[in-house]
């Protein structure tokens, strides 16, 4: 059984992608610091035979070392992130050390690994947002990073420095930049969950600015199922863009998320929709150009808007416990506004 390495496993993204990677026969050994947007709801239930979970930050360079001797993964995809723009406004140093400091850590700990593991991989998993605003046309992976916010920086200083140690060292290492993820076990800091959590809690829907800011919306299962293909067939060095081709502004997303929630509870008198002060910075766009993904491993989204929106409302709403292991505050609480 191989055996693969996922940081940040307890998050949104590296939890679904825990899931699909046992449902393919892999064993995973799931590292995670447990920081406020960790939950060990994601991942209940997991079979014991090819689930470890340690507990580690992955700036411990150390304990990530002597891991990697145990295991011997053939292949680490890292998750391991700060990922909430307003909270790194609010405070950029935590997306400083997890985000950069972090990643230096594990590119020294796998730059010793593959000395006797030649075969093994690390998959880095970015984001859209280093493209920085993309007001016309969609960004390709030769296009220049822009990032607007420190999170999107920080973001995009750890591609630099996967991609130097791969010029540099010759580590066996692919970057992927995805667009805005949604699907089940996504904390309610991020819009999409938000609105569901404060339909089912009868209160106000706050939308930033206008709602004219519009995103490239991918299922995180479609998203996951693309991470896989990239470590199986995926090139070397190489940098990927991974989304759906699908966009939709924020008002609209929470205009449909609504009316879908109409038809299976009761919607409470507070639930309106409500346009707050927009965030510092903020971008107006992002779209992806993932014809490189498409044409050389054959990958497309699966899921359609209204398919995955679907499937998302349905796991909150039968996954209502989920809401209760995490922090109110952290859900409700208004951040990053620069005071």
């Amino acid at each position: 059984m191989k055996k693969i390495i996922v940081t940040g496993g307890l998050g949104f993204i590296g939890s679904n992608l825990v899931h699909m990677l046992i449902k393919k026969k892999f064993f995973v050994i799931n590292i995670d610091k447990v920081s406020y947007a960790s939950n060990f709801y994601n991942l209940k239930n997991l079979p014991k035979k090819n689930y470890k979970f340690i507990k580690l930050d992955i700036c411990n360079k150390k304990k990530l070392q002597n891991i990697l001797k145990l295991y011997k993964p053939k292949c680490i995809f890292n998750l391991a992130a700060e990922t909430h723009v307003d909270r790194s406004i609010d405070g950029p140093k935590n997306f400083i050390n997890s985000n950069i400091i972090g990643t230096f850590n594990l590119l020294e700990c796998f730059r010793e690994h593959i000395k006797n593991n030649h075969k093994s991989k690390l998959i880095h998993i970015s984001t859209d947002e280093v493209y920085g605003d993309v007001l016309h046309g969609r960004s390709k992976e030769s296009d220049a990073y822009i990032p607007s916010s420190p999170y999107a920086a920080t973001k995009a200083s750890s591609d630099h420095l996967v991609y130097s140690y791969i010029r540099t060292y010759k580590i066996p290492a692919i970057v992927t930049n995805c667009s805005n993820n949604y699907g089940p076990r996504q904390h309610p800091e991020k819009l999409i969950p938000k609105i569901i959590f404060n339909i089912i809690s009868n209160m106000p829907l706050p939308i930033y600015g206008k709602g004219k800011n519009s995103r490239e919306w991918l299922f995180v299962d479609d998203h996951c199922d693309a991470l896989i293909k990239i470590f199986k067939k995926g090139k070397i060095g190489n940098f990927y863009n991974i989304g759906s081709n699908y966009n939709l502004n924020n008002i609209s997303v929470v205009k449909k998320i609504l009316s879908k929630m109409k038809n299976k509870i009761r919607i409470g008198n507070n639930v309106k929709i409500k346009y707050v002060k927009d965030r510092p910075g903020h971008d107006l766009r992002y779209a992806l150009n993932s014809k490189k993904l498409k044409n050389t491993l054959r990958w497309k989204a699966r899921l359609n808007f209204d398919q995955g929106i679907e499937k998302t409302i349905c796991w909150y709403l039968d996954n209502k416990t989920y809401f209760s292991k995490l922090k109110r505050k952290d859900i409700v609480a208004r951040i990053g506004l620069n005071k």
